[in-house]
């Protein structure tokens, strides 16, 4: 398996955890299985725009990242930046993020 390849399967494994978390679109579903209306054409269709959006994101990113590699910090730094936004209202920053947080702090 090569370094791209290797990637790539993270990316999907990754975005297939995501799949997996409840949020609206299998809210959605999860809505339609309840009331027994169209379970197959829903499931169908979630699924496969599911699989469409993850492997554009994937393959986009990794085409990006091959023509300028610097992007991987600039994707790297922003992510660390956006946890430490989401857990600051939630007091998360404390305790044992707080080591955490005080690196990312000074590159925010």
């Amino acid at each position: 398996m090569t370094a791209g390849s290797s990637d790539t399967l993270s990316g999907y494994l990754s975005g297939a955890g995501l799949i997996v978390a409840i949020g609206a679109q299998n809210a959605f579903v999860l809505r339609q299985g309840l009331k027994r209306r169209h379970i197959g054409i829903v499931v169908a269709i979630c699924a496969t725009i599911d699989v469409l959006l993850i492997g554009l994101g994937v393959g986009g990113r990794d085409a990006l990242i091959q023509r300028a590699p610097v992007l991987l910090d600039v994707i790297r730094w922003a992510g660390g930046c956006r946890v430490r936004v989401s857990l600051w209202p939630a007091g998360v920053s404390r305790g044992v993020a707080r080591n955490a947080s005080k690196r990312i702090r000074r590159r925010c």
